[in-house]
């Protein structure tokens, strides 16, 4: 992703008292019409980024702040409200009074891409760890970027997992009716097409809901040997717990945002033996990670979600690209897009793409007696490589007598 416009020349500024880099993320749930109701249900989750950006930033000050200047940095926090013209006048706030230099953030996906396009305009390096739109990165902007793998990637795991490992033949998807279920599951759909045996139904329900009677009857009259679901972890676990009272044992296969206390305290018994994606593998031997848990709960009196250590991932290297490159956006951008070596996270290696996307490791994890295990492919002895061409083999080896 090449950004080929002006900007390298221009000159830092003389008189400074702070390197300001800004924070948009969903912190205080507002009402409104255009919502309808109340806002998407994502404060907890804007918050656990906050305050891993913030230790972020007090680490970095009590390490000397931006070294050049000798002077320290702070962050800008602005709420993202859910409306699509407010987040993007969040972003001109950030950038023309406050000043910032970079901004993180992003949650909902139609809500970043409203910011992101104003990022543009106004040209400022914007660092995302929290939005898993695949289209996110599709929009072509050089100055946009993501420390956390998407849904995409994590629905090619599953991908594989479904259909290379477990071999089912009949998979069925259940999904939330916003557009986190909606772009979350299109490469599962899309994908199994490739794969010669297509999703037999998608039913969508909207979000909060309690009653799944209409979305299971249709399912049921397409007799699936295996379940996907893709929404927030609390419908998930609502959602399966319907399934299991109907007496459903199909294996019930859902996203990373199941994973969480929240999913397992509503599902109760019927989570065990359950299959998530997930992005990362928190309990992977890191002194980095468990130094960066440590430090978390000591400054907030909670545990670090996946949320926390990604803007924590995603913080750092905005802080890195600023100590390197100086206070010039097109420098700070460079320094990140052109990295030869994957950037060391809290989360693990954070290999940028061409497009600016995280292309490291994901991971599938499952509930088992009580805790959450973390597998890789390797792990689950899932092949790498050309799968179109392995399944014409494999057509191939079947017509042969």
């Amino acid at each position: 992703m090449e950004y080929t416009g002006a900007g390298r020349a221009v000159p830092e500024p003389e008189h400074l008292d702070s390197v300001k880099i800004g924070f948009l993320g969903p912190i205080m749930q507002t009402v409104s019409v255009a919502t309808g109701g109340k806002s998407h249900n994502e404060e907890a989750l804007g918050i656990a980024m906050l305050r891993a950006c913030r230790l972020a930033i007090e680490q970095a000050n009590a390490q000397g702040g931006y070294r050049a200047r000798k002077i320290p940095f702070e962050l800008c926090v602005r709420n993202d409200n859910a409306l699509w013209g407010a987040s993007g006048s969040e972003v001109i706030h950030l950038a023309y009074k406050d000043h910032v230099w970079a901004i993180i953030g992003g949650i909902d996906g139609a809500n970043t891409h409203i910011a992101i396009r104003v990022a543009l305009k106004i040209e400022i390096p914007w660092m995302t760890p929290g939005d898993l739109d695949p289209t996110y990165i599709e929009t072509n902007i050089p100055w946009v970027m993501r420390c956390i793998g998407d849904d995409r990637q994590q629905n090619y795991i599953l991908l594989d997992y479904l259909f290379r490992k477990m071999n089912y033949q009949r998979v069925a998807i259940l999904r939330s009716s916003n557009r986190y279920g909606r772009f979350g599951v299109r490469e599962i759909r899309d994908g199994a097409r490739r794969l010669n045996r297509p999703v037999v139904i998608e039913m969508a329900h909207r979000v909060g809901a309690t009653d799944f009677t209409l979305q299971l009857d249709r399912i049921e009259a397409y007799q699936p040997d295996a379940i996907v679901y893709w929404g927030n972890g609390d419908d998930a676990a609502r959602a399966l717990n319907a399934m299991r009272a109907r007496g459903w044992k199909q294996p019930f296969h859902t996203c990373d945002r199941a994973v969480s206390a929240e999913f397992v305290q509503i599902a109760g018994p019927n989570a065990e033996g359950i299959w998530c994606t997930y992005p990362w593998n928190p309990d992977r031997q890191d002194p980095k990670l468990d130094a960066f848990k440590a430090a978390f709960r000591e400054r907030w009196g909670v545990e670090a979600d996946t949320y926390a250590a990604h803007a924590y991932d995603g913080m750092n290297m905005l802080l890195w690209a600023i100590q390197t490159a100086g206070l010039n956006r097109a420098k700070i951008r460079d320094i990140l897009a052109y990295r030869p070596d994957p950037f060391p996270g809290v989360t693990g290696d954070i290999p940028l793409s061409a497009a600016m996307d995280d292309a490291g490791e994901v991971f599938l994890t499952r509930f088992e007696q009580g805790r959450w295990h973390y597998y890789s492919r390797e792990e689950l002895e899932i092949p790498r490589g050309n799968v179109i061409e392995q399944q014409r083999v494999e057509r191939q080896q079947a017509r042969v007598p």
